[in-house]
């Protein structure tokens, strides 16, 4: 019942930034993380264990060989979720779960380049004009240096994970319930982690005090991930 009257407020608490300030607010802030231009968002997945469910019990069974579900989550620069999807058993991949997402579709039918932004992922997601992924095999000071100001942005949705479990320890236990129970729970420990955010409850961030964003050249080269981000690395780095 709780969690119900919680998850109907969620769009109240988790929304994605769309409007020009409240793009260029997370653009800023997550620029001073490591000096990475134009994000809008990191992305990634992380399990909350579940008991064995009594039905359809593999598809659970995720690559560490327990029971779980597979949650996808977008942060911004406040370590508050944008985004969160969290009905996805813990065998499935963590690029089907974006490619079938909301935000992907998103992000397909509205981006129109750097000025909307880009999303930060791991390599376990394809290199897109709105998600940007480090290079498998970097070529060049600039592209290893694209890659580490990738990672320690994108480290924060890893941060952010972890004061959310911390915040809610039945994330970090077996949860002994049905998974779509499970996947209730999840979304209203999201929509209470936002509300912590918001009242400003003390965090284990340490703030930067990095130089603005550079200001962009305009893009109109190819609009697709490797030459996107191929511009970025060029540019910035």
């Amino acid at each position: 019942m709780y969690n119900n009257a919680i998850l109907a407020r969620k769009k109240d608490f988790i929304s994605f930034p769309t409007s020009k300030a409240d793009i260029d607010e997370v653009k800023l802030g997550l620029h001073e993380q490591a000096n990475f231009p134009h994000v809008v968002g990191c992305i990634d997945c992380t399990h909350v264990r579940i008991q064995r469910p009594t039905e359809d019990e593999p598809a659970f069974v995720n690559r560490k060989n327990f029971s779980s579900i597979n949650v996808q989550a977008v942060c911004n620069h406040e370590g508050k979720f944008t985004q969160i999807t969290a009905d996805w058993p813990g065998s499935v991949h963590d690029s089907h779960i974006f490619k079938t997402s909301s935000i992907c579709k998103h992000l397909e039918e509205n981006h129109k380049g750097l000025v909307d932004g880009v999303l930060l992922g791991d390599s376990g997601y394809m290199c897109r004009p709105f998600l940007l992924t480090p290079y498998n095999n970097p070529q060049g000071p600039h592209q290893e240096r694209f890659n580490g100001s990738h990672v320690s942005t994108r480290s924060l949705i890893e941060r952010t994970f972890g004061v959310w479990k911390r915040r809610f320890y039945v994330l970090h236990s077996e949860i002994r319930m049905k998974p779509d129970k499970v996947c209730r729970v999840i979304g209203a420990c999201a929509v209470l982690h936002n509300i912590a955010v918001l009242r400003k409850e003390p965090l284990d961030e340490t703030p930067c005090n990095n130089p603005p964003p550079v200001p962009v050249n305009a893009y109109n080269g190819p609009q697709d991930g490797k030459s996107v981000r191929d511009y970025i690395a060029r540019s910035f780095f």
